[in-house]
């Protein structure tokens, strides 16, 4: 086990502040018949990644609309105030909505940061790095003994056990998003309001983001072929993977999507021509945010 701390965690906080890496081995073990079972669901704070918000929606059967606004509650990223999701619980009631007696009921389709339990990640990119670095911690909680469990097995392990690999894989791209925007910090500047509307789509609400590339105003400006349409019409992880590339190339210029070459003089005749549009409204010829 390696000796760096994190620092700057307040003396009571779960997280141990002590850097692990894949290779690294815990003493953890979550079952049923453990006496703490679901006490971790019974209070949460869980934030969502865009391909937890898929699988759960797919889960429920419920549209992306459906489902961010039955089980989610807004928050701000980063001071700049980038969007991002978290579960909702009710006012009066801090357990998962997902909690049941016989423990969680979307399991098999479960949030990132749930697989994770009781390890955390922290995503770390240093100013002016092309990479970035993944950072592995404990999290003790009085109420949890999981850990008191007579299994040792490594970090590497423990993800594949818990399928959270595949979960980490599906977004990589979209922490790199994240992580680039924090670490280049002023030279980017600050996002505008039509940016965030962009980032939020994108990452969060697969139904619009399909109605997007679906419009006219979209294929006039990328150059993809019908293979490629259909495979995003059709399928979630395509799309949203090529969203995650869509956001890069809008916000930061990285060119990875093909753009038509009459592109730029026709959305500069139509911004001539003054064609009002609604960046709220998917079925608009909205032809993208403002750059970062």
């Amino acid at each position: 086990m390696s000796d760096s701390p994190l620092g700057n965690f307040p003396h009571d906080s779960p997280l141990q502040p002590v850097k692990l890496s894949l290779d690294d081995t815990i003493q953890f073990r979550c079952h049923k018949d453990i006496a703490c079972f679901n006490e971790c669901c019974k209070r949460i704070d869980i934030t969502l990644t865009p391909y937890d918000i898929l699988r759960l929606k797919q889960c429920l059967a419920l549209t992306s609309n459906e489902f961010l606004a039955q089980y989610t509650v807004p928050y701000e990223i980063d001071a700049h105030g980038m969007p991002g999701v978290k579960i909702r619980t009710a006012d009066d009631n801090p357990a998962c909505p997902f909690l049941r007696e016989e423990g969680c009921s979307v399991y098999e389709d479960r949030p990132t940061v749930c697989r994770y339990y009781a390890l955390g990640l922290m995503s770390m990119r240093k100013q002016d790095s092309s990479s970035d670095e993944n950072v592995y911690f404990l999290i003790k909680e009085d109420h949890c003994l999981g850990h008191n469990e007579p299994r040792t097995i490594a970090i590497r392990d423990y993800r594949k056990e818990q399928g959270v690999d595949h979960y980490d894989d599906n977004c990589h791209e979209w922490r790199q998003i994240i992580l680039k925007k924090r670490s280049a910090g002023p030279t980017i500047g600050k996002p505008s309001p039509r940016s965030f509307q962009f980032f939020f789509m994108v990452s969060y609400n697969l139904d619009s983001l399909r109605v997007f590339v679906k419009s006219d105003g979209f294929s006039e400006v990328y150059d993809l072929t019908a293979e490629e349409f259909e495979l995003l019409f059709t399928d979630d992880v395509a799309l949203l993977k090529f969203g995650f590339r869509l956001l890069k190339q809008v916000l930061f210029g990285e060119m990875t999507i093909p753009v038509k070459a009459e592109a730029m003089q026709k959305r500069a005749q139509r911004r001539r021509e003054q064609i009002k549009v609604d960046p709220d409204n998917p079925n608009s010829n909205y032809d993208g945010p403002e750059m970062i």
